[in-house]
């Protein structure tokens, strides 16, 4: 659990100094792949933002808008605020590279190339990076110094698939989820076959040990606990006939899944991706199409909002799909949306959980 990976040749990373716990690469912007061309509402209130029950109200920011502030990636994933230093981190996984959005100067720079495929992104109670690897099929941990920490990469003797999205808790404990997307093909790492059913596991926070929370999910993706992590939430995105959001009683002192109620239906069409909990407990999902070809598919592209009780209370219309989010910003009203080619934000009335 604590072994340090310096010369494994799939993970020769740009090795760097820290500063305040952060590595800092000062690669340029490579705009190889599609830059998309957005055009701001120049009124307000942003009719992008697209209120569906009065209730969203008090978080909708009357003179605040859908901004853009990075494009020409591929297919951007996993976002985490590093507030201490003022700047984003995200995935740009076909392109084999960890991004780095800077918030004072507004410049966007490669901070990690190659990353494994990396796809979702954290930060432990410490403050270091944690990172989902599809090629590598592993969770590791950047340590202050820039070395790489291999957390987690088998189970009982057996590969991971490729882990997704991952989250901690309070008690310094890791969860992630373990569905296949990553070896099902050569776009986001290596096709690769299978060895273990689609899971979602633990790290202890204390012993580091690795156990399984469950394997009963088709395609589990991004995860999430309430404010008060009495309750787990869990995208089981190959769910059928919907793809859906469910809600887990944590026993054992949240060590453990019990009891599970359906949160949220994305309904058909919809498909759900990555998703934030706010302070009341609001879930904002990344959305899109279920990946069918219907002649409004695109009008499902943005973040989707739903109260604690599973109604849509809005949706942030973007041009593109939003695979993943996170809050952030000085107040944790800032929320970065990271979607398909471009990074978007919104400044909202309410703040992240964490």
């Amino acid at each position: 659990m604590s072994k340090h990976d310096h010369g494994n040749p799939v993970n020769t990373t740009r090795r760097t100094v820290l500063l305040g716990g952060l590595a800092m690469a000062g690669a340029a912007l490579d705009a190889s792949a599609q830059a998309f061309d957005f055009k701001p509402s120049q009124r307000y209130p942003d009719p992008a933002i697209e209120v569906l029950d009065k209730s969203f109200l008090k978080y909708r920011l009357f003179s605040a808008g859908v901004e853009q502030l990075a494009s020409g990636f591929r297919w951007v994933e996993g976002p985490v605020w590093f507030g201490d230093g003022r700047f984003l981190l995200f995935s740009d996984i076909p392109n084999n590279r960890i991004m780095r959005w800077d918030e004072a100067t507004g410049q966007t720079s490669v901070f990690r190339q190659p990353s494994n495929f990396s796809n979702g992104l954290a930060r432990d109670r410490q403050g270091r990076l944690l990172a989902c690897e599809h090629l590598t099929r592993r969770v590791t941990r950047t340590e202050y110094d820039g070395s790489i920490t291999v957390l987690a990469e088998r189970y009982n003797g057996k590969r991971f698939n490729s882990p997704n999205d991952i989250i901690v808790k309070s008690d310094g404990s890791i969860w992630f989820t373990d569905p296949p997307f990553g070896i099902a093909g050569e776009w986001e790492g290596d096709k690769q076959t299978s060895e273990l059913p689609h899971s979602v596991y633990r790290i202890d926070g204390q012993s580091g040990k690795l156990s399984l929370v469950t394997d009963t999910l088709a395609g589990p993706n991004g995860l999430a606990f309430s404010p008060d992590e009495k309750l787990l939430y869990i995208n089981e995105s190959r769910a059928t006939p919907n793809r859906v959001i469910w809600a887990y009683e944590l026993t054992d002192n949240g060590t453990r899944l019990g009891q599970r109620r359906l949160a949220v239906d994305a309904n058909g069409p919809g498909g759900i991706d990555g998703f934030k909990l706010d302070t009341d407990g609001n879930l904002w999902c990344g959305w899109g199409s279920n990946g069918s070809l219907e002649a409004n598919a695109a009008e499902l592209d943005g973040v989707r909002v739903f109260n604690p009780q599973g109604r849509a209370i809005a949706h942030i219309h973007l041009p593109e799909r939003c695979p993943n989010l996170v809050f952030g910003g000085a107040k944790k009203n800032r929320l970065f949306m990271a979607s398909s080619h471009s990074l978007y934000s919104l400044y909202v009335e309410a703040r992240g959980a964490s």
